[in-house]
């Protein structure tokens, strides 16, 4: 059977394949679309469960908010370039808009139907295979507030609610939801700079909290000082510790001067009622991945032969 430009056109349409794949798969199945497409889907999980070996540490981190509900998603690539692209970015949206009807659960998320057909993890896997890049869905997660408005904002955006750093606050209150929607965002912008560990001191986790005691002890005793002055020491330190990594305690960064538990004190008295920060999201791109490091001379050397 002859296969025409045109068949071959209708197929990459289809299926995002290259051009070539496209012509081979319908000379295979003599032009029969449909099992074209299923040879072609099954060739795409070939090739990338060749790449699911490769470190994938770059990507882009999406948002999707709705009312008094919000969900984070991270998905990585290996390359910017590819982060960068309009059909990672068209996948990262809608991988964000099925996080928040499956309220931020990863393997909801992933066995969800995804828009085009298949599951999210089946689309996925197309997607590997079509772009020629290891990716993954690397976490997800959603926060929510009633009464109250779930407020976001990315850093280093590269679309409309994606970018490198992404982060979501659920604000409980009955205030306006606009008044508290921009109070909302500044708190995230906040957060998406000075990094916070908690919403309160009390939130801290014990080991955490435990192991920066232990610290602070192990230098004060290298002071030489009394048990007593030791202990005062340990508890100055850990004070400044909850300064710098707790969010009510921090500096609001965006005048550089007010405790962000006394912003909360000032917006209540503006808005005349009680607001409350119940939780916050914060995702960076990459935060905790290995990546490898290579000695760019040594692989020029190596590929040199040596000399």
């Amino acid at each position: 059977m002859t296969i025409t430009a045109g068949m071959v056109k209708d197929l990459r349409e289809k299926t995002g394949a290259g051009m070539m794949d496209c012509k081979s798969a319908l000379a295979e199945t003599q032009g029969d679309v449909e099992a074209a497409i299923d040879l072609l889907r099954k060739k795409g999980l070939a090739k990338a469960a060749k790449k699911g070996g490769r470190i994938a540490a770059d990507g882009l981190i999406g948002l999707a908010v709705s009312g008094g509900k919000g969900a984070i998603v991270e998905v990585n690539s290996e390359t910017d370039f590819v982060a960068r692209g309009d059909q990672f970015q068209a996948f990262v949206r809608n991988v964000s808009e099925l996080a928040l009807k499956a309220d931020g659960d990863l393997d909801r998320l992933l066995a969800a139907s995804y828009p085009a057909g298949g599951t999210t993890q089946e689309a996925l896997t197309n997607l590997i295979a079509k772009l020629g890049e290891n990716m993954s869905i690397r976490r997800s997660a959603s926060v929510s507030a009633s009464p109250g408005v779930v407020a976001s904002y990315v850093h280093n955006a590269t679309g409309l609610d994606l970018g490198k750093i992404g982060v979501l606050v659920a604000l409980e209150s009955s205030a306006d939801a606009t008044k508290l929607a921009a109070l909302g965002k500044q708190l995230a912008m906040h957060i998406a700079a000075a990094s916070p560990i908690a919403v309160s001191a009390a939130d801290v986790a014990a080991d955490v909290v435990a192991r920066e005691r232990a610290i602070f002890a192990d230098q004060a005793r290298e002071s030489g000082k009394p048990v007593n002055v030791i202990e005062k020491m340990v508890e100055g330190r850990l004070r400044k510790f909850y300064e710098e990594q707790v969010l009510l305690q921090q500096t609001f960064v965006i005048d550089g001067e007010t405790q962000v538990s006394k912003v909360l004190e000032n917006a209540a008295k503006d808005f005349g009622t009680k607001v409350q920060i119940k939780s916050f999201l914060r995702f960076q791109v990459g935060e905790g991945i290995d990546k490898p490091t290579t000695d760019f001379a040594a692989e020029v050397k190596a590929t040199a032969g040596g000399r």
